[in-house]
């Protein structure tokens, strides 16, 4: 079964988007080839929920982390090979070598630069085996980590003896009969071999970015459990997108599955939500996270209700907005599906009444399903009054210190529900009522 995140999930946390300002692809995108950065997207697009590939693809990850190497080769490098092996040659070599013929005479009678092109896109072809073959070589000695088996598939390929003479093709030149024998060799006989091994360079540029990423950002690898396990845990856990975040301690399992989250507006309530949800996704993919340990049982998939639009199209208000998306998750969680569910604010839209009312029963509702992991965060701090009285719903807030009238925020969570009560003063700081005067 493939890991559930619909589309306002996605847009929710930012998490794709080569273009789209501050998404978590951008961060990541740190690939040189258009070939890895179509795996990464792939890997963005398909997190994983089988623990032994998820800490697989970690485990390599960290593997690549420690040799600190650089990915010696150009995207330029890798789109000229990958075009010249797609464009398949002859089925013999005299086909081939009358080919080549008739392109060299068209050459010399009207200067069509077909043959010539052959030619350079030939010589860059060579040159990339035989540079790959070097680095291959070097990085196949270490036998101990999980990439080893496809770096051993790609080595015995590029050592293969029909391509050792591309080693010594500039001492004798290119002849139009070598060139016929090295096209049929490399767009036929050795085609698709050699194609599996540009498959495995897109790999290995995607590995050492990432990795290099990973170090540079002191991010960390989660380990993976089986569902059953029913653990999160997480310490310094932070959003990766945002330098100098502040860490906070994450802890969750079938017997405390919930944190009702409080604290006043820029206290880090949304912020930290959506770096829970972000580092949940990555670490399913198994990809590093903005965290400095983490563990977690996987899921189905997540579900946010964070920026959730009203729709004037179909008439809905942003409260029946609100109510849809909750109906939604509602239908999925009571499936039986392992979920994380991240609630930003429930039915804003609405009275303060009727926000109470709703807040409460949703939230005990909710509450009951111990095989998914939610977070809650309101304003309603009198709904966390009484729900505080249930054993697995963890009371948590954003604290707001007041220096000289000023808020000041720590970012930091504290058990318990916050009072902070500062909105007038920062209305009145603001000098809004004085303007309206």
């Amino acid at each position: 079964m493939s890991f559930i995140a619909d589309q306002q999930t996605l847009e929710d946390l930012n998490l794709l988007g080569k273009y789209k300002q501050h998404s978590i692809f951008s961060l990541f995108n740190t690939v040189k080839t258009a070939g890895a950065e179509k795996l990464l997207m792939e890997m963005f697009r398909m997190p994983l929920t089988d623990p032994e590939a998820i800490n697989r693809r970690s485990a390599i990850f960290r593997y690549f982390q420690s040799r600190q190497l650089p990915f010696p080769f150009s995207n330029e490098q890798f789109s000229a090979i990958d075009d010249y092996l797609s464009d398949s040659g002859g089925k013999y070599y005299l086909t081939v070598l009358l080919a080549l013929g008739r392109k060299k005479l068209l050459g010399a009678v009207v200067r069509d630069e077909k043959y010539q092109n052959t030619r350079i896109s030939l010589q860059q072809t060579i040159k990339l085996i035989n540079d790959s073959k070097i680095f291959i070589n070097e990085l196949s000695n270490d036998n101990d980590h999980p990439f080893y088996d496809e770096l051993l598939a790609a080595k015995k390929i590029l050592n293969n003896p029909d391509l050792g003479e591309l080693e010594t093709w500039q001492n004798s030149g290119l002849s139009l009969m070598k060139m016929a024998k090295y096209e049929h060799l490399l767009k036929r006989k050795m085609q698709a071999d050699l194609l599996l091994v540009i498959q495995t360079f897109y790999k290995l540029d995607l590995y050492i970015s990432v990795a290099n990423l990973a170090r540079e950002k002191g991010f960390c690898y989660a380990n993976a459990f089986p569902k059953e396990a029913g653990i999160l845990k997480a310490a310094a856990l932070r959003h990766p997108g945002i330098k100098r975040a502040v860490g906070n301690p994450v802890f969750f399992n079938h017997g405390n599955n919930m944190i009702f989250l409080t604290g006043a507006n820029m206290a880090g309530k949304s912020t930290f939500m959506k770096a829970l949800a972000i580092n949940v996704y990555l670490a399913h993919m198994g990809f590093p996270v903005a965290a400095d340990n983490m563990a977690f049982s996987v899921k189905d998939g997540i579900y946010t209700s964070i920026n959730v639009p009203d729709n004037l199209n179909l008439g809905y208000s942003h409260f029946y907005a609100e109510v849809l998306r909750v109906k939604k998750v509602a239908e999925e969680v009571s499936s039986g599906k392992s979920l994380v569910v991240i609630f930003d604010e429930l039915f804003k839209g609405t009275n303060v009444k009727d926000a109470y009312d709703a807040t409460l029963a949703v939230t005990t509702a909710f509450s009951e399903y111990e095989e998914c992991l939610f977070i809650i965060s309101t304003h309603i701090i009198e709904a966390g009054e009484v729900l505080q009285e249930r054993n697995n719903i963890q009371m948590l807030y954003l604290p707001t210190l007041m220096q000289n009238n000023i808020p000041a925020y720590t970012y930091q969570l504290q058990p318990g529900i916050s009072g902070d009560r500062h909105g007038m003063m920062i209305i009145e700081k603001e000098g809004i009522l004085e303007l309206l005067r």
